[in-house]
């Protein structure tokens, strides 16, 4: 669905996050201590995209079980997630069943037409292992409005640069619509980009290219060949008809391609989630990031969590949401502008997120910012 966005996150019960509601902005910026509870906010989000792509299952299974994603302060025994957008609403009640999987105790849709007074509102049982939004989806109808809201949210990592990483290998050209989360399908995203009939897709491209640049200035150009229906992702570097491997860019070279091609290609997921993408990037680099995030927050939303106050300093007090630990939960504010206004005067966001003006800073548990 196009221009949906979401205003607002509660989660109850997942592991950090006993309880927290968090209203959502164009762009949303986490910071918060080691273990203060960025990356489970981050996977929550994971989490309703999985949901949504029927993959609960597979999603409780590689992360350990529901006994790992449980809260274990708050103790409730069940996982609550409910998100809201325009007249549009989903809710998610799980609850650890046999084998340490989670099933659905309740799902909730709700949406508010043109005209009405109050809110349809649907519940699609109880009991099942995987949602129900899909098939109903199919029926049409306000179901279809609320999967449109929730398959726009979508979790990138391009921690993996090892040398089997998915985006060092082989992908399928017509894996080609989005990029994937792992960037598994960087070189067919490219390829398609480039040779699009599309005028602003082949700017895009050219403006990945163009950014790339200007952090590797050694980088000429990327080398996409379709072998076989496949397309692996190869690079010329300036002055050079040397084909190079993917293998032979630093760590954070091509993740900054992966960032790069994700925040300029033609169509942004509706909600762009990103977990620390400053990674392995020169502070140069993560200045060039920033710009490229700011631009996609006017097509899309964007909310990553980052500890770097080179990436902080880029944002305004508007955009950012601290996150601490007290009584052993997660606790999600957002500061007050006109409280720091006498402090933007004189230091800039990282230097007060430093000096624990902001709060978000390693501490006893249950500290809080400074007065």
């Amino acid at each position: 669905m196009v221009n949906q966005v979401l205003s607002e996150i509660e989660v109850e019960g997942y592991t950090s996050i006993s309880r927290a509601r968090v209203d959502l902005r164009e762009l949303n910026v986490f910071v918060g201590a080691n273990g203060a509870g960025k990356s489970n906010f981050v996977g929550v989000l994971e989490l309703v995209g999985r949901i949504v792509d029927q993959e609960l299952g597979f999603h409780v299974g590689v992360n350990g079980g529901a006994s790992a994603l449980l809260d274990r302060v708050l103790t409730t025994g069940r996982i609550r997630v409910g998100l809201a957008g325009g007249r549009n609403a989903y809710e998610a009640v799980l609850v650890p069943a046999a084998n340490d999987e989670l099933i659905f105790e309740r799902e909730v849709v709700s949406y508010q037409g043109e005209g009405l007074d109050q809110p349809f509102t649907q519940g699609l049982g109880s009991g099942h292992r995987e949602s129900r939004l899909a098939a109903l989806a199919e029926q049409g109808g306000p179901v279809s409005y609320v999967l449109g809201l929730l398959r726009g949210c979508r979790v990138f990592h391009f921690h993996d640069t090892s040398r089997d990483a998915p985006v060092k290998q082989l992908s399928p050209i017509a894996d080609n619509l989005g990029l994937r989360g792992d960037a598994g399908n960087l070189a067919a995203v490219l390829l398609a980009m480039r040779d699009s009939p599309d005028a602003a897709a082949r700017s895009a491209y050219r403006r990945v290219g163009a950014v790339v640049r200007q952090v590797a200035p050694f980088f000429r150009d990327f080398v996409l060949v379709p072998d076989h229906d496949h397309v692996l992702l190869r690079w010329r570097q300036t002055d050079s008809d040397v084909v190079f491997s993917a293998n032979q860019l630093s760590d954070g070279t091509l993740r900054f391609i992966c960032l790069a091609t994700l925040l300029l290609q033609p169509t942004l997921p509706g909600l762009v989630v990103l977990d620390e993408p400053e990674l392995g990037l020169h502070p140069y680099a993560i200045v060039q990031l920033a710009g490229l995030l700011r631009q996609a927050s006017t097509r899309a939303q964007v909310l990553l969590a980052t500890q770097s106050v080179t990436l902080m300093n880029q944002f305004g007090v508007d955009d950012l949401v601290i996150v601490e630990r007290r009584g052993g939960s997660s606790v999600f504010t957002r500061p007050d502008p006109a409280d720091l206004a006498a402090w933007l005067d004189e230091y800039s966001l990282g230097e007060l997120w430093e000096k624990n003006i902001l709060g978000g800073r390693p501490g006893p548990a249950g500290s809080g910012p400074r007065a």
